[in-house]
């Protein structure tokens, strides 16, 4: 099965990009780094007769590559206890893909496995549950099977090598992935 990861940090090399690259260490897998791209907001033409008009920004060429993929990784710091703004604008598009004539999203996505792997400062195995969860309903709602998260604990660049319980759920990861 092929891996694809989704990385929603805004700081190259950051926490969350290194417990990412642990959870996949040895596993083929293409990565995209959604902070360089553009992804725009969203411009909400769910209700309108025509759908959504066509945006020129990165957005496609990186459902098409999640449409490619059997196993999505959304790796995101947790920023002001939810995702970062560049996933949630990823995320968000997911309305447009819905009312593609290109592709049946939803049939697609439900062939798909999920995972999230996010870190954040602020307790964040208490206060990113909600981040979970939110994760959890946009998986549900478009059929994608959410298999399972790391929550890892670090605030300044490198923290995240001293989170013994993060990395130990990072190698896990990384068995579970690799079957």
């Amino acid at each position: 099965m092929s891996i694809l990861v989704l990385q929603g940090s805004s700081r190259a090399d950051g926490n969350t990009e290194q417990l990412t690259r642990l959870a996949l260490e040895g596993l083929p897998h293409k990565q995209i780094l959604l902070r360089e791209l553009s992804i725009l907001p969203i411009r909400d033409q769910r209700h309108e007769r025509g759908g959504f008009d066509p945006v020129a920004d990165d957005y496609e060429s990186v459902i098409m590559e999640v449409l490619r993929h059997d196993k999505i990784i959304f790796a995101t710091p947790v920023y002001w206890y939810t995702m970062s703004g560049v996933m949630k604008n990823f995320i968000d598009r997911w309305s447009q893909s819905l009312r593609s004539a290109d592709y049946d999203f939803k049939a697609s996505m439900a062939q798909k496995k999920a995972y999230v792997i996010a870190v954040g400062g602020d307790d964040p195995r208490m206060k990113a549950m909600p981040l979970i969860q939110q994760m959890k309903y946009c998986f549900e709602f478009v059929g994608m099977s959410f298999e399972s998260y790391v929550i890892g604990k670090a605030s300044r660049p490198g923290d995240i090598l001293q989170d013994t319980r993060a990395l130990s759920d990072a190698m896990l990861l990384n068995r579970e992935l690799g079957s």
